[in-house]
């Protein structure tokens, strides 16, 4: 793989995050970034899909042929990605324990009719937030997640911000929508509270998303959190694509009854959060067999 693509995509995070008078460090100018995303022109359709493209079918290769994956109920968000209503909007959430999770889980959706008509399409292929200390430090880095349909995210700036904004307003068109509630890679595994951006996200979404909780175990051995950063091959992983989480009571409850909208956004993390917990429980289950049975 070009060095170009392994600064871009594989090479994990130095912590070069730091705040200074209380305040997240930006160290390039993202604000330029956000009307294009809003708005995106022909050009940006073109170079888009060859971006997906080459990252979807590198994914696969690496997820699916190099690596030995065991993949469980996958059908249920390749069924919403190919017949949800039009203008339905789908949230996937998943746990965040490698910088490859991202674009690597989506090399599982499948070939059809010889071309990669999930992967590769990038009408189809989720919109994701990406750290903007990470991702977005200088213009061609930019530019080439920005065609990966990546949105800038200020750790450490709060639920409302323009990449919180972007999700939402994505949402209401009824696009698919990915985000990692733990809010950074997530090296020790420990249990971290969810971020409320989800809960905004969900809350203020005019039409309750589908929310497809996803639950993977081993990533972090196919790209490693410490040096040496290269991929690694013949690795055992485990994904588990769990139900659509139900929030229609929750949310019903929070029109009958008011409460503050960080009180809101707070009750809808908490629940996304414990469906994540069963989620993973259960994929650990599975992933413990899978051992066994080698």
């Amino acid at each position: 793989m070009s060095a170009f693509l392994f600064n871009l995509i594989l090479k994990p995070p130095s912590l070069n995050g730091a705040a200074v008078g209380g305040q997240p460090l930006i160290p390039y100018n993202i604000d330029w970034i956000f009307p294009k995303l809003r708005r995106p022109s022909r050009l940006w359709h073109i170079a888009s899909t060859g971006v997906i493209g080459l990252v979807g079918f590198f994914s696969k290769i690496v997820i699916v042929w190099l690596n030995k994956t065991r993949v469980h109920n996958i059908e249920v968000l390749e069924n919403l990605l190919e017949n949800r209503p039009k203008g339905t909007p789908l949230l996937t959430v998943s746990n965040h324990h490698s910088c490859f999770d991202d674009p690597g889980m989506w090399g599982l959706l499948k070939l059809r009719l010889l071309k990669l008509r999930n992967v590769c399409n990038h009408n189809v292929i989720r919109w994701s937030m990406a750290a903007h200390d990470i991702c977005f430090t200088n213009k061609y880095h930019s530019l080439f997640f920005m065609y990966g349909k990546c949105i800038p995210v200020v750790r450490g700036a709060g639920v409302y911000q323009p990449a919180i904004d972007l999700c939402i307003e994505k949402l209401k068109l009824g696009h698919w929508v990915h985000v990692f509630p733990e809010g950074k890679v997530n090296m020790t595994k420990e249990d971290l509270r969810f971020k409320w951006g989800v809960g905004r996200i969900i809350y203020e979404t005019p039409i309750l998303p589908v929310i497809i909780p996803i639950w993977h175990i081993g990533m972090e051995t196919v790209l490693p959190n410490e040096p040496p950063y290269y991929l690694r091959l013949g690795k055992k992983l485990t994904y588990n694509f769990g139900k659509p989480i139900d929030l229609n009571a929750v949310m019903e409850r929070l029109r009958t009854n008011p409460v503050s909208e960080e009180e809101a956004r707070k009750i809808i993390t908490d629940k996304i959060q414990e469906e994540m917990m069963i989620l993973k429980e259960e994929t650990e289950r599975l992933h413990f067999d899978y051992i066994k049975s080698s």
